[in-house]
């Protein structure tokens, strides 16, 4: 297949996803939340894990028809989990658009985001499989290790000594433990072998990481407009990034100073604040480090499917993995 054809079929898969989201919001559910919680799933994005989910099923041979509901599921979690920390990290904007507790309220936002969750047990219930009782248990265990992630996350920000180490343990929950979910949930939609399914495992989990060292690398390089969200917002959080744990290790004098006190959150940023900080980034290499790092996990990632059947779907889970390399948004 060309990277036209990939392309082609990626879109088709979105389509398919976008519209099955939507359908999960009944006309009898309570119609004050399904204004909010259609405004969240209609916002669009590259349904990445949906599309995970549905290409790791077809390349342990199974359909998309076996997959659709788990991938819907995957997609409407993670959107509940965008929903709820929008609301922890003082979000104004998500993927160009005001976030939910800045277009209504905090508690109209805390409830959306819990309906959302219910509309996602609602659809991978909805699977016809014999695997569906593992399956449930994946869900819920992933779900379990989001929220651990998140809780590391907000405990990271008032720490002044956090580690490379500690921060991946925290995105292999919040971020990469969502991405081998959904490939392992593909895997098993699809009845896929033990093998298998464990190959697909391996390979979100890498891939996760990568993704996630690269939405910190973003968080400087990227345009707004194309972002989705605001540029430097990490910084003017005082999150622990890849790039401000590497840049920490490697700076020294008053660029240390400086990266210290965006640690310690001792002043809220601006946008002076936030281009020095970047330049500080780039003089010590650790932005250099994050893309060294992305693709060292995204070989591992590709190197974990060597061992599915060589078919379109594995094909297509190289060239995404790639793709996603190459994302803006």
């Amino acid at each position: 297949m060309t990277t036209q054809s990939f392309q082609r079929r990626y879109k088709r898969l979105r389509r398919l996803v976008d519209h099955r989201l939507m359908s999960l919001v009944r006309t009898d559910d309570s119609r004050d939340l399904s204004e909010g919680c259609r405004y969240v799933l209609s916002a669009g994005g590259k349904r990445v894990r949906a599309v995970l989910v549905l290409l790791s099923s077809e390349a342990v041979g199974g359909t998309t028809a076996n997959a659709l509901h788990a991938a819907a599921a995957a997609e409407v979690m993670h959107n509940f989990t965008l929903v709820h920390d929008d609301i922890m990290d003082h979000a104004s904007s998500r993927r160009g658009r005001p976030t939910v507790h800045v277009k209504w309220n905090v508690n109209y936002a805390l409830l959306v985001g819990d309906v959302l969750l219910g509309l996602a047990y609602r659809s991978l219930l909805s699977t016809r499989s014999d695997h569906l009782r593992r399956m449930v248990g994946l869900f819920t265990s992933g779900l379990h290790e989001v929220c651990e992630g998140q809780a590391l996350d907000l405990r990271y920000e008032q720490d002044r000594r956090v580690t490379l180490d500690q921060y991946f343990a925290m995105i292999e929950k919040k971020t990469a433990r969502l991405f081998s979910m959904s490939t392992e949930l593909g895997g098993l939609a699809g009845g896929g072998t033990p093998q298998h399914v464990s190959a697909l495992r391996t390979f979100g989990h890498y891939l996760g990481r990568a993704f996630q060292v690269q939405d910190d690398l973003l968080d400087i390089v990227a345009e707004q407009q194309q972002f989705g969200k605001r540029i430097g917002g990490d910084i003017v959080e005082g999150k622990k990034t890849f790039l401000l744990l590497s840049a920490l290790e490697r700076a020294r004098g008053r660029e240390k100073e400086a990266l210290q006190r965006i640690m310690s959150r001792r002043h809220r940023a601006g946008k002076g604040t936030v281009a020095r900080i970047a330049g500080i980034y780039t003089q010590t290499g650790a932005i250099d480090a994050a893309r060294t790092h992305i693709q060292r996990d995204t070989q591992k990632a590709a190197t974990a499917l060597d061992t599915l059947p060589r078919n379109s779907a594995t094909a297509m889970l190289h060239w995404f993995s790639g793709y996603l390399l190459t994302r803006v948004s």
